[in-house]
C-alpha cells in the first residue's frame, strides 16, 4: 500500500507508537497496572499483543506534529524581504493498534483543524493520508473511564480495519473501501460463532470500569461553580506542569514562535504544543489572565467538559485516563468532577 506502518513498541518502560517493520516489535506478552501518578508494564504468560489499555501517546502527535515550521522569511541584497510557506513532505502512515477513544479523540480535532473553510493545511494532509487499523479493548486500565463517555471500549466508527484479539489470532472487520480491499489480500477464514462470543465477552469485560464521568453535559454544573472552594484545592496540588495537555488526546493549543537567524536576514516561523497550564498561554499585552494553578486548572476542566459542549457538540474528554496515570500528583479527573457536582462518596 506504500504506507510507513506505525504500532505500539516497548520503549523506556512504556508503550509508545513508533516506525513499525516487522510484528516482533509488538508489545507480546505484555499487560500494564495503572492509577493516578502510576504507570508500570509487567510481562505475563499471554502472548497477546494488545492485552494493555493504552500509553502516553495517542494519534494526536502523528496528525497535529508537535512542533512544525509554516513558513521561513528571507531578506535579499535590495532589502526586501521575500516569505516562502513550508511545504513538507508528508508520506502515508498506517497506524495499528488504535483504541476506540482516541478514534474519537481523533474526531474531534477533525472538528477543530478541518472546520468549514478555515481548514488546516498540515493537519489536513496528515489526515487524508491516514489508514487506522484499530482494536478493540480487552483490557481496561484502572484509570479508563470510556464506557461513561460512550467513547469505548468497542470500536464503532473512524477505522478502515478493526481486530478483536483472541488468544488463538484475531477477527478481522473492514469497514472502508480502503479496508475492505486490504482485507481481501489476506489469508482469512470466516469467524466461529463461538470466536465472535469470546470476543464479545472480552469486550464487555473491559467495559467495567472503576471510574465513570456523568454522562449529563457537565456545563451548566462547572460555570454554575466557578467560585467552588474545590479549585483552590486542586490549585494547592497541581504543578502546573502540564503533564495532562501533553498526553490528552483531544488538547489542541499551540503557540507561534519566530526562530530569527543571528545576522538578521532570515527566520523561520514555528507552531509547537502550549499548554494552558503555562502562563504565557493567557498573557495579554503585559497582563497574565490566568496568574495563579487554581484558575488555570479550572479554565482547562470548564473549557474540555463545559464550553466545548457548544463548539463541538460533546465534551472533550473522551475516558482515555491518561490525565489521571500521568498527572505527577496523580490528580484525578473523575473524583475532581464528584467533588464539584457533590456526588463524591
Amino acid at each position: 500500500m506504500g504506507h510507513r506502518c506505525v504500532g505500539p513498541q516497548v520503549k523506556d518502560g512504556a508503550i509508545v507508537y513508533d516506525t513499525l517493520t516487522a510484528s516482533s516489535q509488538l508489545p507480546s506478552g505484555y499487560t500494564d497496572t495503572q492509577s493516578p501518578g502510576h504507570y508500570q508494564l509487567s510481562q505475563s504468560e499471554h502472548q497477546r499483543y494488545f492485552a494493555w489499555a493504552n500509553g502516553p501517546q495517542a494519534i494526536k502527535p502523528l496528525t497535529f506534529a508537535s512542533q512544525e515550521k509554516l513558513w521561513r522569511c528571507q531578506r535579499d541584497a535590495n532589502g526586501e524581504i521575500r516569505f516562502t510557506s513550508n511545504e513538507p513532505e508528508i508520506e502515508p502512515l498506517a497506524v495499528i493498534g488504535a483504541r476506540a477513544c482516541d478514534i474519537a479523540a481523533l474526531y474531534i480535532q477533525d472538528q477543530h483543524f478541518l472546520h468549514a473553510q478555515n481548514k488546516d493545511p498540515f493537519y489536513l494532509a496528515r489526515r487524508e493520508r491516514l489508514f487506522l487499523v484499530a482494536v478493540n479493548c480487552t483490557h481496561a486500565a484502572a484509570t479508563c473511564f470510556c464506557a461513561s463517555t460512550g467513547d469505548g471500549p468497542q470500536v464503532k466508527y473512524g477505522y478502515d480495519i478493526a481486530l478483536s484479539e483472541l488468544d488463538e489470532g484475531f477477527i478481522v472487520e473492514g469497514r472502508s473501501d480502503r479496508g475492505l480491499e486490504l482485507m481481501q489480500r489476506l489469508p482469512t477464514a470466516e469467524a466461529g460463532k463461538e470466536q465472535l462470543e469470546i470476543a464479545a465477552e472480552l469486550i464487555q469485560g473491559a467495559a467495567q470500569q472503576q471510574r465513570q464521568l456523568p454522562s449529563r453535559n457537565l456545563k451548566d454544573l462547572l460555570f454554575d461553580n466557578l467560585e467552588h472552594e474545590r479549585w483552590q484545592a486542586i490549585g494547592e496540588r497541581c504543578l502546573s506542569c502540564g503533564n495532562c495537555t501533553a498526553v490528552c488526546p483531544t488538547c489542541f493549543c499551540y503557540r507561534e514562535d519566530e526562530n530569527a537567524a543571528l545576522d538578521g536576514n532570515s527566520s523561520e516561523h514555528y507552531r509547537q504544543w502550549d499548554s494552558c497550564f503555562t502562563q504565557g498561554h493567557s498573557y495579554i499585552h503585559g497582563l497574565t489572565i490566568r496568574a495563579d494553578t487554581p484558575k488555570r486548572y479550572r479554565q482547562w476542566l470548564t473549557h474540555k467538559l463545559g464550553s466545548w459542549h457548544d463548539q463541538y457538540g460533546r465534551s472533550g474528554c473522551v475516558g482515555c485516563g491518561r490525565c489521571i496515570t500521568w498527572c505527577p500528583v496523580g490528580i484525578d479527573i473523575t473524583e475532581e468532577i464528584a467533588a464539584i457536582s457533590g456526588e463524591s462518596g
